[in-house]
């Protein structure tokens, strides 16, 4: 696969294109400049991004080791961003994917440690992640965040806080083909099993009675559940929405209403051939992502967001999908790019409102 990386003109665009989204995982701007001007090739990606990454991890580790917890979390969980980010592009060196996607793992893990002792690490049939609680809350409802095609569950720094300080318990997972998991398992289009093992999880660990028992010991609110998903994670979000009744709110973010192979550009095609294990299972994997067989199934609210200036060739955004749900509602923020990155000021806030509003106005299951 080299149509993508032969691409004229590729690596300012790439550069441009991404710089949003590397800032809202949590790396500096201006050190992105400094960083991507360096690279000679697109090919270089990896490499340069990892070495950023554990020049941070190096910086948290000297903080550390002088007392400086604050410092040392800081630069860990910057670490984890940047080690996440060397991944997205269907580069030919998938080992390379591993080690960075693993880094970024356990860079998180040690700035949970120091600053949030109580996350707890969460595993099960299809993913990985990690149960983050807000502070002083009583029995918080839980945000469910699901990542997309090339994201995992260390990209969405932003989104986990904005939901943790408005009260929720925040669980951040890596599912199917996703970041600690991409190397090891295809993409899952029936997201809902996924979803389904993540919850039953949850109230096995956290819940009296199995799935039934609305309350967990920890004072978790199990009968309150939402899910955000970003990209191709609000495909994921809306199609749980759909099948799984324990949701009982759904946010979806730049996610993808349905997919045209034909018409994608290189940069998809290849990443879901990749991930998917070959161009077969790819095409088929795009060919089952369309929502409207699904869109009218979703009993809860479902706040849809898009961005003016996500056009994706092959991608219908989510308009479609707001208009077909019962309860859906559509925020456009008309300058937004995909993830809306450049305009997280006018989406996030609402977003995160909207749905503590929905989850605690939730009739308790």
């Amino acid at each position: 696969m080299t149509a993508f990386f032969d691409t004229p003109g590729l690596l300012p665009a790439f550069v441009a294109n991404n710089l949003s989204r590397v800032v809202g995982a949590g790396a500096d701007p201006f050190e992105y400049d400094r960083v991507t001007a360096g690279l000679a090739s697109l090919y270089d990606w990896p490499a340069t991004l990892e070495r950023t990454g554990r020049a941070h991890l190096a910086a948290g580790e000297r903080a550390e080791a002088a007392g400086n917890t604050v410092s040392a979390a800081a630069c860990y969980r910057t670490a984890a961003a940047w080690l996440h980010c060397a991944t997205l592009l269907p580069h030919p060196d998938r080992e390379a994917l591993v080690r960075a996607e693993a880094a970024a793992d356990q860079a998180m893990r040690r700035s949970l440690a120091l600053l949030e002792p109580d996350a707890a690490r969460i595993e099960g049939p299809g993913f990985t992640g990690w149960l983050r609680r807000p502070a002083g809350v009583a029995r918080p409802p839980i945000a469910v965040i699901i990542p997309g095609m090339d994201s995992s569950k260390e990209e969405f720094h932003d989104v986990a806080d904005a939901l943790l300080v408005r009260g929720l318990a925040v669980a951040a997972v890596d599912g199917p083909g996703q970041g600690l998991l991409a190397a090891s398992s295809a993409p899952e289009p029936d997201y809902d099993t996924v979803l389904g093992a993540v919850l039953d999880t949850l109230a096995e660990d956290h819940g009296p009675g199995g799935p039934d028992g609305p309350d967990g010991p920890d004072g978790l609110d199990h009968g309150r559940i939402g899910v955000i998903g970003l990209s191709m994670g609000g495909f994921y979000a809306a199609v749980a929405a759909a099948r799984e009744p324990r949701v009982r709110a759904t946010a979806t973010v730049s996610g993808p209403a349905a997919l045209d192979w034909e018409q994608l550009p290189t940069f998809v095609t290849e990443t879901l051939t990749q991930r998917c294990g070959s161009e077969h299972a790819a095409r088929e994997f795009a060919r089952r992502l369309d929502l409207a067989p699904l869109a009218g199934a979703i009993p809860g609210p479902l706040l849809v967001v898009d961005g003016g200036l996500d056009r994706i060739p092959g991608v219908t955004n989510g308009a479609p999908l707001a208009d077909a749900a019962p309860c859906g509602e559509y925020l456009l923020v008309p300058h937004g790019d995909h993830l809306l990155g450049n305009a997280r000021g006018e989406w996030l806030p609402a977003t995160a409102d909207w749905l503590v509003t929905r989850l605690r106005g939730a009739p308790a299951a």
